[in-house]
């Protein structure tokens, strides 16, 4: 009878055992889906960061106020070491650091070159329009590193929570810059040459 039992939970043994050695296989063959999907938005958002740092040069050119010109420049700076952030994540959490085409920031930064394109250079118009195209990269970044913290922390990596919410801090900043540069002076101004121009095209047909 004894040795019936013992053979018992031996064999119950044996099955929890077999049982979290396929647990810990599954972990590692691939993980869970919330850490796939984590891993997924890493790479758009690497893609995205590299993206970026590809377009700011060409704004800052483009842009008419020393204020616009310099946001960007400084973003430009930001933007390499928030790239430089997304390896040691990477690094971090033993995944290559590859991008994977995002759509998203594709179509933003099309944008962006479209604006140049159909705006006169050295006005304010340009500027106005510029700062919305960005504005629109910084949201879509926010809510992507938002959503990259969250994961983090379920998943029960704090280091690269904390690492993330740097760079989500330097994105709502640059956000917040970009405003008060529109509602300073680069608005008003543009909304001013609007009106000179309907003003004159009006006085040229009366």
């Amino acid at each position: 009878m004894k040795q019936t039992k013992q053979r018992g939970r031996t064999a119950s043994t044996s099955k929890k055992n077999q049982e979290n050695n396929e647990g810990t296989k599954n972990q590692d063959q691939g993980g869970s889906r919330l850490e796939k999907f984590f891993i997924e938005q890493l790479k758009d958002i690497y893609y995205a960061e590299q993206k970026i740092t590809q377009a700011l040069p060409k704004m800052q050119e483009a842009a008419t106020t020393d204020e616009l010109k310099d946001a960007f420049e400084d973003h430009q700076y930001q933007t390499q070491k928030h790239i430089k952030r997304l390896d040691k994540i990477f690094e971090m959490i033993g995944v290559s650091a590859e991008g994977k085409k995002c759509e998203a920031i594709e179509g933003i930064t099309k944008e962006a070159e479209t604006i140049i394109d159909e705006t006169e250079e050295g006005t304010m118009t340009r500027d106005a329009a510029l700062i919305m195209a960005a504005q629109k990269v910084e949201h879509y970044e926010i809510a992507t590193y938002g959503g990259l913290i969250q994961f983090a922390i379920t998943m029960g990596l704090p280091q690269v929570a904390e690492i993330l919410e740097r760079t989500i801090a330097e994105e709502e900043n640059t956000d917040t810059r970009l405003t008060e540069i529109a509602e300073e002076n680069v608005n008003l101004g543009a909304e001013q040459e609007t009106f000179s121009y309907s003003w004159e095209k009006n006085e040229s047909t009366a």
